[in-house]
């Protein structure tokens, strides 16, 4: 560490004294705290949203860095600083080493989205990309303030860090002073620190709670521990937040003034990144989220009476890219998809039967490949309105039908990777015929559409994901013998659907025809 840490005795007290004495409004800016009016209503309390993303570098962190970095000397202020982040205190440091006039080199892992990459050399910061996280690339930066006599700007670490990050604190109390319970997101555990400390010192009684990714549960470990102890690995989906080793003051400190700390899934983060855009039209960062959707499972399995709660909007530097995966995992978050494994029957009407259990449950997703005479198995994506009790019904359903069922809804490897794997060449050889339709997104589409087969022509392929459009695309093959191919084009016109011949296609001969 840098500066000294504070002794033990009265430490929330001595965190609020400096976090008043703050100067980081000469860079940052108060946030709002927003009222999440839907998800309030959904989840029965009153849900605030503190708008860290509403930041100059959209990040908490330019409060902890600069508050650290006003505290440097002049011929320390000459020497140049180093440090070591995933994006956002980087972010903090090169704003606050340009308006300082001060030379800053900012070590990020490789892992780093580019957009925080770009927006630290935007902002002046002279960026060295270095280690696959944030730990290698920690001990790095701090390797170079030795080798160069750079100053060490620590990301979490530091007394000064810490009371810089309480300000968010400090600003909620004065705009609400009503909140029950505050979620707080923990990386490094600077946030959470410096925020426990400041409302442990003026309202005690204020129930905080850490929450960190699954996969990433530095403090949760260090609880448990009694000390800080290094991951094994970490996650890095929410590479905001992905620390092996939470930091010895910030434990010190959250140790005492956390209450509780708990865990999310991917899945669940992604949703919570769904519940900002639908409240506030903001998007989030997986990180910047984190908090939120802690608080929704915290209000869904142990809520304790409270009438207000908030969390943190930590960030919002996300890597667009990183949309794909959110859109696609956000309802699985909220179990409101089931994602199955359904066998069923390798005939004509198969599908149709199937169909016609799933009753008028929307289809999000349908993958499935001829894979022999008897029997054929579907990886099915369905709609769920009352979450785990109707996934139980529709299993019990599906089984007493007949069918062998495997729900995959938490199967990583099934959600990461065979959803999009499921196809390949047929065993034997068909007489097949390929082709696009678009089917409008409601329930019954496609029992409609099966229906008017009339079970003449198997299905001997289907893929299908719905992405949330007026219109989806499914491609379909058909075992069709040649003399009967006017014939279904007949029905294809009569069905009133948009569809379009692809048998021809390069990549269908390539991957998935013999």
């Amino acid at each position: 560490m840098t500066s000294q840490a504070l002794p033990t005795s009265s430490l929330a007290q001595q965190y609020m004294q400096q976090t008043l004495l703050c100067n980081v409004y000469e860079v940052a800016v108060k946030t709002p705290l927003s009222n999440m009016e839907k998800l309030s209503k959904r989840l029965g309390v009153e849900v605030l949203l503190k708008r860290e993303d509403r930041q100059p570098v959209h990040s908490f962190k330019l409060r902890g860095a600069y508050h650290r970095m006003a505290q440097l000397t002049d011929t320390e202020k000459q020497k140049g600083v180093v440090t070591a982040s995933a994006g956002n205190h980087a972010q903090g440091v090169a704003l606050s080493s340009h308006a300082m006039g001060v030379d800053a080199v900012i070590v990020m892992p490789v892992t780093t989205p580019d957009i925080k990459v770009d927006a630290v050399k935007a902002r002046g910061g002279n960026v060295c990309l270095f280690g696959e996280n944030f730990n290698v690339a920690n001990d790095y930066a701090k390797q170079m303030a030795i080798e160069e006599g750079r100053v060490f700007i620590p990301p979490f670490d530091d007394s000064d860090v810490i009371a810089g990050q309480g300000t968010v604190a400090m600003e909620m109390l004065q705009q609400d002073r009503n909140i029950q319970a505050v979620f707080i997101p923990v990386g490094g555990g600077g946030l959470a620190a410096g925020m426990a400390a400041y409302y442990k010192a003026v309202l005690p009684q204020v129930k905080i709670i850490a929450v960190e990714p699954d996969d990433a549960a530095c403090l949760k470990a260090a609880m448990e521990a009694g000390e800080p102890v290094n991951l094994d690995s970490v996650g890095i989906f929410a590479e905001g937040v992905a620390v092996k080793r939470i930091g010895d003051e910030t434990f010190r400190v959250c140790q005492q003034y956390v209450d509780e700390v708990i865990t999310v899934t991917s899945d669940e983060i992604c949703a919570a990144v769904k519940d900002v855009f639908e409240d506030t039209r903001a998007i989030a960062e997986p990180a910047g989220a984190l908090s939120l959707a802690g608080l929704k499972k915290y209000m869904v399995n142990s809520n304790e009476g409270f009438s207000k709660v908030a969390a943190v909007l930590s960030g919002a530097n996300v890597n667009f890219h990183s949309l794909r995966y959110v859109s696609e995992r956000c309802e699985l978050g909220e179990a409101k998809e089931a994602v199955l494994a359904v066998t069923v029957a390798e005939k004509p009407g198969s599908f149709l039967a199937f169909c016609k259990e799933i009753g008028q449950r929307q289809i999000t997703e349908f993958n499935y490949r001829f894979s022999g005479r008897d029997s054929a198995v579907v990886f099915a994506g369905l709609q769920l309105r009352n979450g785990k009790q109707e996934l139980d019904e529709l299993v019990a359903q599906l089984q007493q039908a007949g069918h062998q069922v495997e729900d995959l809804s938490q199967d990583e490897t099934a959600k990461l990777h065979v959803r999009y794997m499921v196809g390949g060449k047929p065993p034997v050889p068909l007489q097949e015929s390929l082709f696009r339709f678009r089917f409008p997104e409601h329930p019954g589409a496609l029992m409609n559409f099966l229906q008017g087969l009339q079970s003449r022509w198997n299905i001997s392929l289907f893929h299908y994901r719905n992405h949330g459009a007026a219109l989806g695309e499914a491609l379909v093959g058909f075992e069709l013998p040649t003399e009967d191919k006017q014939e279904f084009e007949g029905f294809l016109d009569a069905s009133q659907l948009e569809w379009q011949e692809v048998t021809d296609s390069p990549a269908y001969k390539m991957f998935l025809t013999r």
